[in-house]
């Protein structure tokens, strides 16, 4: 029964169990609601639910009243520098951390001095900083008279003796410890039941390079790095608007990894929003060190194959899709960015088709269908001919396909799961040998190990080309975990075909829609535009249409907004026609 239901959830998708669903409403059913139509069908169930939903309300009222600042967590930061002290030391496991400085000093006043201390990790502060703007402002020119009003002290520390950017007030001990692994500097100073925190982080880190993964001929060569801030910016340079939020969130008991949510405020769908933010906060883990964990942890059904969250190394290609309302997630210490929600589309599509002229983006887009259309299906049509349908090729090209298996020991599924597995095991180890070695290897070795299977009489050579077309397909595909999906269901297909040939493969891409046209993205079909249709998100869907003719955002997103641009966007075209009419009739006069 177990394998029986293991099978079930992988065959067919199931909606995952929240407390709160999650709808994200299509534009084609917004505005339809009538009041009237609904006041006859009023009765004990409707009153019940408005009951139910009264309640709710009232739950989420007192909710809110519970975390009023009125009732916050008092501070546990001591007058007495010396507890403090001994509150850090234990925190932070002095003197078994070994890269922990805690660095005490005096602050001058008018009759005496005043005892304190810093605390920070070496390695990811700027300790020139923490020289020139904390310790000299402090012990040097700092002129303080502890005799006046704490409030007053505090405020003129801030204003007056502390030059640094961004320096921030701590009631606890915890949010000094917090903010000390996240390249800050704690300041406890005696007789102040607050704490000090200044930003000096100096993390060590690669600048900014070419992706990797997403190269381009044209367009912007930047990639993101590991780097939360540096990442935010290189988005913040290219999309300088100020409804771009980005919230910051926490994931991650022990690694506490700081996150950003970034969307456009007056476009992408408050809903939307919302439900990122639960699943973030929802996290229960010890640690998530990379986007790719993140993604597990926050996608609608992890026994789809194809990926339901992009990811992309591009700044540029995640200012796009936040101009369509979609929501990105980057997070510190990955060079990746997820975007949320998306289409199967959308795993098709590469950074470079915004910046090439309509006829050669489509042309590309339809060379990557085919590719995937390869990728996912030319080794199963060749089992379905060669076992089941003879009568669909040529009689010579028959012929010369018998005449080479005629010296294979092997059955044609065999030989092909050889071949096959032979490919990713070269693949695989390209990836792995460091340096240039590795794709040289990759080559020559396929080489090498094609041509002895072929004269050793372990493969047909016809099976070589069709193994070598089907890996090219596969590279063609612009999304790494896409290319991984196809491989997969590759695989599924080539059983299905041996099974029963055409049928098999008709079955199997039955199954794989159904399985497609369930699945979501953060509520959003993932087939849409196509299934459910709707009345927009065809200007760049399948083939991409003139720049200046893609006026609305896509429409199964629900923005805010729903145009981008105007109708006539080209707005000198009217422009030279009128000047023309204009023209031609001072000629007339």
């Amino acid at each position: 029964m177990d394998i029986k239901k293991r099978i079930k959830n992988l065959l067919f998708f199931h909606e995952p169990r929240v407390e709160r669903p999650f709808i994200l409403t299509e534009d084609s059913e917004a505005g339809k609601y009538d009041p009237g139509t609904d006041k006859g069908r009023a009765g004990p169930e409707s009153k019940k639910n408005e009951d139910l939903l009264l309640k709710k309300v009232k739950k989420i009222k007192l909710t809110k009243k519970k975390e009023s600042p009125a009732d916050e967590e008092k501070s546990d930061i001591s007058k007495q520098l010396s507890e403090n002290l001994n509150v850090i030391e234990e925190r932070f496991s002095v003197p078994l951390n070994g890269d922990l400085i805690i660095r005490k000093f005096d602050i001058t006043v008018k009759d005496s001095v005043i005892p304190a201390f810093l605390v920070f990790f070496d390695g990811l502060v700027n300790t020139k900083v923490i020289n020139d703007d904390i310790l000299q402002p402090l012990m040097l020119l700092s002129n303080l008279d502890f005799k006046s009003d704490r409030d007053d002290v505090l405020t003129y520390i801030r204003s007056h003796i502390l030059p640094h950017n961004q320096l921030k007030e701590a009631r606890t001990h915890q949010e000094v410890i917090d903010m000390v692994f996240f390249g800050g500097c704690g300041i406890y100073i005696d007789s102040l039941d607050v704490a000090f925190v200044a930003d000096v982080k100096d993390f060590p880190g690669r600048s900014v390079e070419r992706p990797n993964n997403e190269l381009v001929i044209r367009g912007p060569q930047e990639g993101f790095t590991e780097c939360l801030r540096g990442n935010t910016a290189l988005i913040r340079k290219r999309l300088m608007d100020q409804n771009l939020i980005s919230e910051d969130i926490t994931v991650g008991r022990r690694s506490k990894t700081p996150c950003s949510i970034l969307y456009i405020r007056d476009i992408a769908n408050s809903s939307l929003v919302a439900e990122v933010r639960r699943r973030l906060k929802s996290i229960e883990t010890d640690h998530i060190m990379d986007a790719g964990e993140l993604e597990q942890f926050i996608e609608d059904n992890p026994s789809l194959p194809a990926p339901q969250i992009i990811a992309t190394e591009r700044p540029d290609r995640v200012c796009a899709m936040l101009t369509e309302g979609r929501v990105a997630i980057i997070m510190h210490g990955s060079p990746f960015a997820l975007v949320v929600p998306i289409t199967n589309s959308d795993i098709i599509y590469s950074a470079e088709d915004q910046y090439l002229r309509f006829p050669y983006s489509n042309l590309l887009r339809v060379i990557r269908v085919l590719a995937v259309l390869m990728s996912l299906l030319l080794p199963g049509i060749f089992l379905a001919i060669t076992n089941y349908h003879h009568e669909m090729i040529p009689t010579d090209l028959m012929l010369a396909i018998l005449s080479d298996r005629e010296k294979v020991p092997f059955p044609s599924v065999v030989e092909v799961f050889l071949m096959e597995i032979s490919f990713e095991l070269i693949r695989e180890a390209g990836i792995r040998i460091p340096g240039p070695i590795g794709p040289t290897l990759g080559i020559i070795g396929a080489l090498i190990l094609g041509q002895a299977a072929v004269e050793a009489n372990i493969v047909s050579p016809i099976l070589i080309i069709i193994v070598a077309v089907t890996g090219l397909g596969s590279f063609a595909i612009p999304n790494f975990s896409a290319g991984f999906a196809f491989r997969i269901l590759r695989f599924g297909f080539i059983i299905l075909a041996a099974l029963s040939g055409f049928l098999g493969i008709t079955v199997g891409l039955v199954l794989m829609g159904l399985w497609m046209v369930n699945a979501k993205s953060f509520g959003v079909p993932f087939v849409s535009p196509v299934a459910p249709r709707t009345t927009g998100g065809f200007s760049d869907a399948v083939f991409k249409s003139p720049v200046w003719k893609q006026e609305k955002r896509p429409d199964f997103m629900n923005t805010k907004k729903k145009r981008k641009q105007a109708h006539i966007s080209r707005g000198w075209v009217n422009r030279g026609a009128s000047a023309q009419q204009s023209d031609s009739g001072n000629k007339n006069e």
